[in-house]
């Protein structure tokens, strides 16, 4: 008696899977919803959200900037580049999604090689950003972190490295 719906399953997985339609309006074979379930398996992993191209991950978790790169980096990422306001709406949604607020966040940007000259630790060129009016201003010379979500036009800050934060993390596909 168990296995009845077993056998009613599979049988209901193979009719599927060889009536399945592809958009071009073609009707795919095993292999194809195969290469097609086996490219989708890999997009991003459990609990990451795919966004423009990358998977991108929030960690509730509050700490220093350092630990955060350290901890995406134990994940095979760094903290997150942003590179337009349409992938910023996507992370802070993330966000607002995990915590129902709009809490400041760690993303991986940092000028504390030289000052005013930005760089993101994943090495992705620094050509979008959103700061907030009057920042980044280094103030009392020691901001060299960028925080996001940041007053209330949730724009980007510079803030110091020690202060703890949830953060974002970000891989490539």
């Amino acid at each position: 008696m168990k296995m009845f719906p077993v056998c009613v399953f599979v049988c209901a997985v193979m009719t599927l899977s060889h009536a399945a339609v592809l958009p071009e309006g073609r009707t795919a074979t095993n292999q194809t919803v195969k290469r097609h379930l086996a490219k989708r398996s890999t997009d991003c992993p459990g609990g990451w959200t795919l966004l423009s191209g990358r998977c991108f991950l929030y960690v509730p978790g509050p700490m220093t900037w350092a630990k955060a790169e350290r901890n995406c980096l134990s994940m095979g990422a760094n903290l997150a580049s942003v590179h337009s306001i349409t992938e910023y709406h996507g992370i802070q949604h993330m966000i607002m999604t995990a915590t129902h607020g709009n809490q400041e966040t760690w993303i991986g940007g940092s000028d504390a090689q030289e000052e005013n000259a930005w760089l993101w630790t994943d090495g992705m060129s620094f050509q979008y950003s959103n700061w907030c009016p009057g920042e980044p201003n280094n103030f009392r010379r020691n901001q060299h972190c960028l925080q996001i979500n940041h007053s209330g036009s949730k724009c980007w800050d510079d803030v110091g490295c020690q202060v703890h934060r949830p953060s974002v993390c970000v891989k490539k596909m």
